[in-house]
């Protein structure tokens, strides 16, 4: 099974952005949880997490975001991260098939920072790295 990037959708109501994607990846929900759930994962793909306290309430600093809270956590699930800055970003997997999986991303955000474009390459790097597997 390899990825695919299906689905991504802008929205904007005021200042506040919305982008949402649906990313089918090529692997089962237990093997992408470390992807988006742990700072090694992150920084394969993604950006390094210099700080990182996987549990709700913990402290998350993302180096190309900022501080935060972990302000949703389901072990194998739900990691969604918000940041001081105002930022909110949220992974959501679900099995997909028998070895796969589909991520739900929400990114909400204030003025400019983030593009869809953006996005479609960080899930391309994360589609690419699964599809290698363990180092």
């Amino acid at each position: 099974m390899s990825g695919s990037i299906e689905q991504g959708i802008s929205q904007t109501h005021g200042n506040t952005h919305i982008l949402h994607f649906l990313v089918r990846l090529p692997r089962p929900m237990g093997e992408v949880w470390p992807s988006v759930a742990s700072a090694e994962g992150l920084a394969a793909w993604f950006t390094p997490a210099d700080v990182l306290e996987p549990h709700l309430g913990g402290a998350v600093t993302l180096r190309d975001l900022g501080p935060g809270e972990v302000t949703a956590w389901d072990v194998d699930r739900v990691a969604e991260y918000t940041l001081e800055g105002g930022g909110r970003i949220r992974f959501h997997l679900e099995r997909d098939g028998e070895q796969g999986s589909a991520l739900r991303f929400t990114h909400e955000f204030e003025g400019e920072q983030e593009t869809e474009g953006g996005w479609r390459s960080r899930f391309q790097r994360l589609i690419e790295v699964l599809q290698a597997g363990p180092p």
